[in-house]
């Protein structure tokens, strides 16, 4: 589609705006740039020319940006994100495929890990590059094709594929377990609760389906970034900890954490690879998402 030149202003004259934008003044976004303060001014003045609008206050000998130009300016540090993205992309893999993929901490090293020996011999042309992110994001503003992702499907503007349901045990230190004199789901409210950032409601809806009614007041306790981090916790002995069984299996197995259910409870949430629905043709992705569609089992046993 071919755009009116007013639309496309210069790359230089929306990086000047950008700069000045993030750093608030024109000496500054002049030094930046590795140009004059005059050439940094020249540029937006080219700029409001070609749209037509005025951007730029000027008080004396300093720049400000209008209301409407830091919203416009925000927006432009976004795309400029994206070109910056795409380009690293396309120099490191010209020819090859590469996937940037956020992955799960856990989820990632203990069910993605063990399985990926196999795609890199089946697909050798594709380089997976990882990195870890604990929240949803903005695939607009982070450098990711896709994400391993717990929770519900309803990502804005992605496309999931289901991985894997999770089943939630409740594990503490023997000694914990032993002086609470641990007998009935709802006696498990005596004990110190721990809580995982990512999954804020999940004392709640466990003690619902088990049950037992639970007011605000009932699940205080201390909050873990990561299950790494909380694992810790409940082997010394600091609480409960509401873990996926094929976390703690070797630790419950050892002794070094009691379950205090028989059973595990299939969590609310699940685990997806989702991917922005712009990406959904991208060669690389493609190989990833159809290789991972033979081992989206729900059935299929976690690797130990």
């Amino acid at each position: 589609m071919q755009l009116p030149r007013r639309f496309l202003p210069s790359i230089s004259a929306l990086r000047a705006l950008e700069a000045l934008d993030r750093l608030g003044s024109a000496s500054a976004a002049a030094e930046e740039l590795c140009l004059t303060q005059g050439a940094v001014s020249r540029q937006l003045q080219t700029l409001e020319t070609q749209l037509g609008i005025s951007l730029v206050q000027r008080d004396r000998k300093k720049l400000h940006l209008s209301p409407e130009a830091e919203i416009y300016a925000q927006q432009v540090r976004q795309a400029l994100n994206q070109i910056t993205q795409a380009t690293v992309r396309v120099q490191s893999a010209p020819l090859a495929g590469t996937l940037n993929l956020a992955i799960l901490p856990a989820f990632g090293m203990r069910w993605l890990m063990p399985r990926l020996p196999e795609f890199a011999r089946q697909h050798p042309d594709v380089t997976i590059n990882m990195s870890t992110r604990l929240q949803p994001f903005s695939f607009g503003s982070e450098p990711f094709d896709a994400a391993l992702h717990f929770g519900t499907a309803e990502w804005p503007g992605t496309e999931a594929l289901l991985l894997k349901h999770e089943q939630l045990l409740p594990v503490c230190a023997p000694q914990l377990a032993t002086a609470a004199g641990i007998s009935t789901p709802s006696d498990i409210q005596k004990l110190p609760l721990l809580h995982i950032q990512t999954r804020p409601e999940a004392w709640r809806d466990w003690f619902e389906l088990q049950g037992v009614a639970v007011s605000s007041d009932d699940l205080g306790g201390t909050m873990y970034d990561q299950f790494a981090t909380i694992t810790q916790a409940a082997l010394h002995g600091l609480g409960v900890a509401l873990m996926p069984d094929y976390l703690v299996e070797q630790d419950v197995a050892t002794g070094r954490l009691i379950a205090l259910r028989p059973q595990a409870t299939e969590a609310t949430g699940a685990y997806y690879l989702v991917w922005p629905k712009t990406k959904s043709k991208d060669p690389a992705l493609q190989k990833f998402r159809h290789w991972l569609e033979g081992k989206a089992q729900p059935e299929d046993p976690l690797p130990r």
